[in-house]
């Protein structure tokens, strides 16, 4: 397990996600690693008839809240952390996760794995099931 030095964990506002925080926290304090934690700020865009536009799902307030309180985990135990947010569409969550992964050269990614059920994320595509799917490097989803 000592390979698992750079770690990413992506987060978002779930129970599931403070749980794959918790195991990115403990398997850096395990491994002595560093932790790159990821944020996406997913957006719809929509267009029709009368024009479109892009609408964010969540504020900017909430994305700091989201980021302080997960900082503040890696912090608390002494692990290195840096942050990094990235505006996204919906439908490019799961590329950009693994995109991100290569550009850090992540050993392993953590995420957590939450959703509709798993025959609807297999059948419809989940996030964390994409990333599963499409990975070259390992994957740690927690439940």
């Amino acid at each position: 397990m000592s390979e698992f030095r750079k770690i990413m964990v992506a987060v978002d506002r779930s129970e599931q996600s403070d749980r794959a925080v918790a195991v990115a926290r403990d398997l850096a304090k395990a491994t002595g690693g560093a932790v790159h934690l990821l944020h996406l700020r997913e957006h719809d865009v929509l267009v029709g008839k009368m024009g479109g536009g892009s609408f964010e799902r969540e504020t900017d307030e909430e994305a700091e809240s989201l980021l302080g309180k997960e900082l503040a985990v890696f912090h608390e135990a002494g692990v290195d952390v840096v942050s990094d947010v990235r505006r996204v569409r919906v439908e490019d969550t799961a590329r950009a996760i693994l995109q991100v992964a290569d550009e850090v050269a992540a050993d392993v990614v953590v995420i957590g794995l939450h959703g509709p059920s798993v025959f609807s994320a297999l059948m419809l595509g989940g996030t964390a099931y994409k990333v599963l799917h499409a990975a070259k490097r390992p994957v740690l989803a927690v439940p």
